[in-house]
């Protein structure tokens, strides 16, 4: 069972990110933006700046589900069952909150489902 304090914490910290996260769209946004075939950049180039856009593009949508997944956790912080794991229902360990604060997962369950 998480401390009020604990709580706290994890709710500062989901906003900072939440808020992070909203910062950073537009820009991944801007260099996502598709190369016009008119642009006279050079054959390599143009690879490079293609290969970057891809780059760019996984990069925004990781930062789009992960703000999807921390909007969806904050109001879930007061649940009793909010640190508990979705597969063996241990407590998730408060430290483990803090770095990904939307965990479904202890990371034993974690490494077990992922691989």
């Amino acid at each position: 069972m998480l401390t009020t304090t604990q709580i706290s914490q994890l709710k500062t910290k989901i906003e900072s990110d939440i808020a992070q996260l909203q910062e950073d769209i537009p820009g991944l946004e801007a260099m996502t933006q598709a190369i016009a075939p008119d642009n006279a950049i050079g054959r390599l180039s143009r690879m490079d700046a293609i290969n970057t856009r891809s780059a760019n593009q996984t990069a925004l949508n990781a930062v789009r589900i992960r703000l999807a997944k921390l909007t969806q956790t904050l109001p879930t912080i007061d649940h009793a069952e909010y640190n508990e794991c979705d597969e063996c229902l241990v407590e998730i360990p408060f430290a483990r909150l803090m770095l990904v604060p939307e965990s479904e997962y202890c990371v034993a369950c974690s490494e077990k489902l992922s691989g």
